[in-house]
């Protein structure tokens, strides 16, 4: 006998499915009524929508960027030049953060007064601080008392210390652009190496440094393509209003770096003591049993055990870390918030200069947190 149409609705599978149905119309009835909303108000203000303004030029200057700048480059080039600033920090934060943060985790475990009460204060003022007033207190503390450029100081030949930043002598590369595709090219060699390396290395049961050997070849066609290219050191030289050539580092720089990496260390300090704290004190003797020093029973015994209780917060935290970069407009270092918010201000294309940022931001935590992910999996026990 054939169902009646209420009969299906008994069904859970069928009510799930309409209840799920209902649900995207209802969310796409309302994206489409804020686009509309959206649109017609701009209309009215005279504002158009899109984003043809990436290949306008974008006519305002960066005050230090990872990548090549001008202001006749393109607003997209600016985009990607805020990017690359972006990744730069996120990076560098990262690694240095996780290092301290391991110093520090050490230091709460140990059995001297003295380390213990010093890690426990730095995490305690650390975590309990807000961050923006760290980064405040970073950057006065480094740019208080410095002279102007003409007074810079000379610590060393080619090293002026002024309000600017510090300038020091640099790499002068005839063919920078070659060399980096040529590293960049040597790091993919390098991996896959490594990889038929240890796949050789457990078949012959030897050991294969096919990694390491390729590392050294890639270092010396480094230095042979610079040695032929031409390769020299550029010295700062005193411009009109700041020092010129060479390399700076610039206080908002420093004080960035400094409180990101103080900021996060204690974070991830406390992720790391709390992962090795979840390992029994049992490994710790079953370690000293069988001969090995408390550093071998901690890097062999221990911290893999740790690593599957540390890897999901520290993912979280590295998003954190590249979230907080933002921040940067603290102290007027230019990420990409900074190129956002500028661009915002030249073009009037509010909308599309915040889905742009909303969009790198959310490529960027998908990126780590696949990344931690991946690594997690690599880590986790193998049920049998």
């Amino acid at each position: 006998m054939a169902r009646r149409p209420f009969d299906l609705l008994r069904d859970t599978k069928v009510r799930a499915v309409i209840y799920q149905a209902a649900t995207v119309l209802l969310v796409v009835l309302v994206a489409a009524w804020l686009a509309d909303n959206t649109l017609t108000n701009l209309a009215k203000r005279g504002i158009t929508a899109g984003f043809d303004f990436l290949a306008r030029s974008a006519r305002f200057p960066i005050s230090e960027s990872l990548l090549p700048y001008k202001p006749t480059d393109s607003f997209a080039w600016a985009f990607v030049v805020g990017l690359g600033n972006t990744l730069m920090l996120g990076a560098i934060i990262a690694v240095a953060a996780t290092a301290l943060g391991m110093v520090v985790a050490l230091a709460r475990r140990s059995a001297n007064p003295l380390a213990a009460g010093v890690s426990t204060l730095f995490v305690e003022a650390l975590r309990n601080t807000p961050l923006v007033v760290q980064l405040l207190f970073w950057y006065a503390a480094v740019t208080v008392g410095l002279p102007n450029v003409h007074a810079a100081l000379d610590p060393a030949p080619g090293v002026h210390l002024s309000d600017r930043g510090l300038n020091l002598p640099a790499l002068s590369l005839a063919h920078g652009e070659l060399l980096a595709l040529v590293a960049v090219l040597g790091v993919a060699a390098i991996v896959i190496a490594t990889r038929v390396g240890r796949a050789a290395s457990a078949r012959s049961g030897r050991l294969h440094r096919y990694g390491l050997i390729t590392a050294a070849a890639v270092a010396g066609g480094l230095m042979l393509i610079a040695i032929l290219t031409g390769v020299g050191i550029e010295d700062p030289r005193l411009g009109r209003f700041n020092f010129v050539g060479g390399a700076t580092l610039t206080p908002e720089l420093v004080a960035l770096l400094l409180g990101l990496i103080l900021y996060s260390a204690a974070f991830i300090g406390e992720i790391i003591r709390g992962g090795i704290e979840a390992v029994g004190r049992g490994q710790w003797e079953a370690g000293r049993a069988m001969g090995l020093s408390d550093r071998q029973t901690l890097r062999l015994v221990i911290m893999p055990q740790a690593l599957r209780v540390i890897i999901p917060p520290m993912t979280s935290q590295y998003i954190n870390i590249v979230k907080n970069t933002t921040l940067a407009l603290v102290v007027g270092y230019p990420e990409i918030a900074s190129v956002t918010a500028t661009t915002i201000n030249q073009t009037g294309q509010a909308l599309e200069g915040i889905v742009i940022l909303m969009s790198v931001f959310l490529t960027l935590s998908l990126a780590a947190s696949l990344f931690m992910n991946w690594y997690n999996r690599r880590v986790a026990l193998v049920q049998r």
